[in-house]
């Protein structure tokens, strides 16, 4: 969740009033800071959850690992005041997912037994909390069952026109592979599914990435 004004919802009038308090909140929960290095894990997958972490700007990446080592990456996310932990702050449960920068960035540790305090002491909070975690759980989901019931085809075309957009509310990666396994697929199933979609003249593999040829070709065939 963000701690920033989240511009939708049900509670942004009051959120945008409160912004202030809720950040001071939060900030006054900070027990230290360090640096994580390119990689190097906040949260691992499978762990009890004993700190929450906050990102004030920096891209970090999320993923899942299954038993039998299939790799879904839920993509990278530019940080702009960024909490991590928070569902797990509040369920109790295991870390569903790997969360690692892609690049070196300072982390504030937010001890978990002063933050419930300052929930408990001012419950008006945890409403703003609940508000930005139904909203990262919606968006979570869309893209989960968009990945489960499309073909690789549709997601991978369906991503590059939202891209274009710029209303995706996680971005990519550079390198092939790890494009596929955001996917959830191989490598070789992944570049299977760009050259269907260059072969229908809807984009084109350049050095520098993927560029749309037919914005409205594409868009169209998001919309069959």
């Amino acid at each position: 969740m963000q701690l920033q004004t989240l511009g939708k919802g049900r509670f942004e009038a009051q959120w945008s009033e409160d912004k202030q308090l809720i950040e001071q909140a939060v900030r006054d929960c900070i027990s230290s800071r360090r640096i994580f290095d390119e990689h190097e894990k906040l949260l691992t997958q499978g762990e009890h959850v004993e700190h929450l972490y906050l990102v004030d700007s920096g891209r970090i990446s999320m993923g899942v690992t299954a038993r039998n080592g299939k790799t879904f990456l839920l993509g990278t996310l530019e940080c702009e005041q960024q909490l991590f932990g928070e569902m797990e702050f509040f369920t109790g449960y295991r870390c569903q997912m790997d969360i690692a920068p892609v690049e070196p960035v300072e982390v504030a540790i937010i001890d978990a037994k002063r933050l419930q305090q300052s929930l408990l002491d001012q419950p008006r909070l945890s409403l703003y909390f609940a508000s930005a975690i139904a909203i990262d759980y919606q968006d979570t989901v869309e893209i989960l069952s968009r990945r489960l019931l499309y073909p690789i085809s549709y997601n991978v075309a369906y991503d590059i026109y939202h891209q274009y957009l710029n209303d995706l509310p996680v971005d990519g990666f550079q390198k092939n592979y790890l494009e596929a396994e955001r996917f959830a697929t191989s490598d070789r199933v992944y570049r299977r599914a760009i050259k269907e979609l260059e072969d229908k003249g809807f984009i084109a593999k350049e050095k520098k990435g993927l560029r749309i040829l037919d914005l409205e070709g594409l868009r169209a065939f998001i919309e069959e």
